[in-house]
């Protein structure tokens, strides 16, 4: 999904996994695609650290967050919003 922002390139949507660092947690997106050559879709997930300033999202959240400048090594997603509270 683009975002309306001209800096932010695209929000993502997925699943708190880990919320035990200071302002860090980790998300779990899920993607779906259809494989080119024998037209099954699979699911592939991936982990991301999301710069969390507040820390609002707890485990079990589904958050939405987007790609920013990098935080640290391993940190560049950054948290917009909550969209379901577990």
């Amino acid at each position: 999904m683009k975002a309306k922002d001209s800096r932010v390139k695209c929000i993502y949507v997925g699943k708190v996994v880990s919320d035990k660092m200071d302002k860090t947690i980790v998300v779990k997106f899920d993607r779906i695609y259809k494989h080119r050559r024998f037209h099954k879709y699979l699911r592939r997930s991936k982990k991301y650290k999301v710069h969390d300033e507040s820390n609002e999202a707890k485990v079990g959240d589904t958050i939405e967050f987007y790609e920013g400048r990098p935080v640290s090594k391993t940190k560049y997603m950054y948290f917009a919003r909550v969209m379901k509270a577990q």
